[in-house]
């Protein structure tokens, strides 16, 4: 058996795991998948629409000699949202969560982590900027967009949001406003159907632009996103 194999160029191996095949008794060795995608589905969908929402705003993804890598980019000035974007990130890889690195960029933050199968959880994944080619979400994305339109406002509005404070009338009077700004129309349009999946209502206050200034409807995005911390 050893001349054959020695001359074949096949290792030993993989000839003595092939010849084992079927044999009672002997046990197989199995490569399950590690990606929630690849492997069923994601467990904690509530983490992913959250992340998708943060990829979406500032998120991008490079490949690598051994694996893809993505990075979202956030304000050091909120610590609280950088936590959430990296336990987000590493909820992806349960039960072997990888490694979430933070680099100091100088008033921002990037938070990055190496993994095969990232494009497989964000197939929006391509050549070039988000604003210069299409942004839609598959089936399986849009269903858990759906889902949880919370958990994807949330991640929107602490990539390319924010909360600030209207003054009229020489700053006698003043009311809290949200924000959403990005230059992919497609981008803007996921925004405004998870707002309507909620009731809130929003207007485009210039094309590049979603504003959300009535009480009824701040009060209900402060109910779970609220000012950056």
């Amino acid at each position: 058996m050893t001349e054959p194999v020695r001359f074949s160029g096949i290792p030993i191996s993989t000839v003595r795991d092939r010849r084992r095949q079927g044999r009672p008794g002997v046990r197989q060795r199995t490569t399950a998948p590690d990606c929630p995608r690849c492997g069923g589905a994601i467990s904690d969908e509530s983490s992913y629409a959250y992340l998708l929402g943060l990829y979406l705003g500032d998120g991008c993804i490079s490949r690598h000699p051994r694996a893809f890598r993505l990075r979202i980019v956030l304000d050091a000035h909120y610590p609280s949202i950088i936590y959430q974007a990296m336990e987000a990130m590493a909820a992806m890889r349960v039960p072997t969560p990888g490694r979430v690195n933070l680099l100091d960029r100088g008033g921002c933050v990037e938070i990055s982590a190496y993994w095969q199968h990232w494009p497989c959880l964000f197939p929006q994944h391509g050549p070039g900027r988000k604003h210069s080619r299409n942004i839609l979400l598959v089936p399986w994305q849009a269903r858990i967009a759906a889902a949880h339109p919370q958990m994807l406002l949330r991640g929107l509005i602490h990539s390319d949001g924010c909360r600030v404070t209207n003054r009229v009338w020489g700053g006698k009077y003043s009311y809290p406003r949200y924000f959403f700004t990005n230059r992919s129309a497609d981008i803007m349009e996921i925004f405004g159907r998870a707002c309507l999946a909620l009731g809130v209502g929003y207007r485009n206050s210039k094309p590049d632009t979603i504003s959300i200034a009535r009480r009824k409807d701040v009060a209900a995005l402060d109910s779970f996103i609220g000012p950056k911390t």
